[in-house]
């Protein structure tokens, strides 16, 4: 979540960028599988959370690559969310945090609901004169704050669907902090990449054949439907995507930044100043323990962003990648802390969040975030803002996923892997 709130303010969120392992939880034994005809799934498995889904009646589209096995599944009804994939079918990793037992329990809250998935459609600001999340006069604090309902429990429609790819459409109305009223629409295209494409993607050799690998891209778009042009005086509104994931004491984010620049390079006080066992910020690499132990979150302000990152869980050789679009130029991002702000448009292009217990002990989760933004949208009657997304799961030999790290990054993978041991 991107707020400077502590407390039980993490029953409400947090937020997102890469990396694995297979989601662990409680309960009784029967919860830990589920079936799905005459095959039964454990969880963890890609397999199991197709069934589960399917079983709790939730609505969803699969993309799939019938050689390669990768599969990436969606929920309309999610504002069309990619709740998981995987690289090897029913039978292999689940790469997405999804909140089993809110689902099973079918309830729904008028403020949040927290379902997961690992990779939504949000939007900005959170906090501040502008924010979306809070109404006119009222206090920015928790039992305040309110999700809008176009972005937690409205479906966005199918506005078409081919073989490798699905686009949602959804008009709505938003109406921010300090009265200025938004019409816009919203449009969102989920393709699943191929894995020989990859390497043009990324501009390195990009062995597939070696790999097991899911990639997907995809392209939010906001439209100004409103007869005003959409100025900084009335507040923008940002697109905003967050990605969930399962953390482990092996993982850690790796955020790459521009070490030219004026500024803050990581903003590492959104819960209170991170610890340095926890967050490493050098030769041009933030580095940040990701283990679901102590809730933190790190943001890269756009003017020291890069449009590349990724994490690494060295105990089940996971690598993820993340690229998000970034605008050429200096652009407004907007502010989502709450309550008084210095400057509204102060915000951060890419954030990461490590969950963990809050004062009372309670955690929402475990899993983590890592998050992209686009710009604020000055936007005139008509215009359209896109933010896009690549998320790409690669798992294969640690030798292999070296070289790939290098070639994309200049790093070293053992050094990412050993960096907070």
């Amino acid at each position: 979540m991107r707020t400077t709130i502590s407390g039980n303010i993490a029953v409400a969120f947090a937020t997102t960028f890469i990396v694995l392992v297979a989601c662990v939880s409680g309960g009784n034994k029967n919860a830990n599988k589920v079936k799905e005809g005459r095959n039964e799934f454990e969880k963890g498995t890609y397999g199991f959370d197709v069934a589960f889904l399917k079983k709790n009646k939730v609505e969803t589209v699969e993309l799939k690559d019938e050689v390669s096995k990768a599969c990436v599944l969606i929920a309309p009804g999610y504002q069309g969310r990619v709740m998981t994939s995987t690289a090897n079918g029913n039978e292999g990793m689940s790469f997405g945090w999804i909140n089993h037992e809110l689902i099973e329990s079918g309830k729904v809250s008028e403020q949040f609901n927290p379902v997961g998935g690992e990779e939504r459609f949000w939007m900005g600001p959170e906090g501040g004169p502008f924010s979306i999340y809070f109404e006119e006069g009222k206090e920015q604090v928790y039992e305040n704050w309110n999700v809008p309902a176009v972005i937690d429990t409205e479906r966005f429609d199918i506005k078409e669907q081919g073989e490798g790819s699905v686009t949602f459409a959804k008009n709505t109305t938003l109406k921010n902090a300090s009265g200025a009223e938004f019409k816009l629409g919203i449009e969102r295209r989920v393709r699943l990449l191929p894995k020989d494409t990859l390497g043009d993607l990324f501009n390195v050799r990009f062995p597939a054949d070696v790999f097991d690998v899911v990639a997907y891209q995809s392209d939010n778009t906001i439209t100004n439907l409103s007869d005003r042009a959409w100025k900084k005086e009335g507040g923008l509104l940002s697109i905003w995507m967050l990605c969930m994931f399962s953390p482990s004491p092996t993982t850690t984010v790796f955020l790459p930044y521009l070490e030219a620049g004026d500024g803050a390079v990581v903003n590492d006080d959104y819960f209170g100043k991170v610890p340095s066992d926890r967050l490493r910020v050098e030769g041009g690499v933030a580095y940040f323990k990701i283990d679901g132990k102590y809730r933190s979150k790190i943001g890269i302000p756009p003017e020291r962003a890069k449009d590349l990152c990724g994490s690494y869980d060295s105990a089940s050789k996971m690598l993820t990648l993340l690229w998000g679009s970034l605008p050429s130029g200096k652009k407004d991002y907007v502010n989502s802390k709450w309550g008084d702000q210095d400057d509204p448009f102060a915000g951060d292009a890419i954030n990461a969040y490590n969950d963990g217990p809050v004062e009372d002990g309670s955690i929402m989760g475990p899993f983590y975030e890592i998050e992209t933004s686009s710009p604020g949208a000055d936007l005139k009657p008509g215009e359209s803002l896109t933010h896009s997304q690549r998320v790409v799961h690669v798992q294969g030999s640690e030798a292999e996923l070296a070289k790939l790290v290098e070639d994309l990054f200049g790093l070293n993978l053992n050094e990412i892997a050993t960096k907070f041991r």
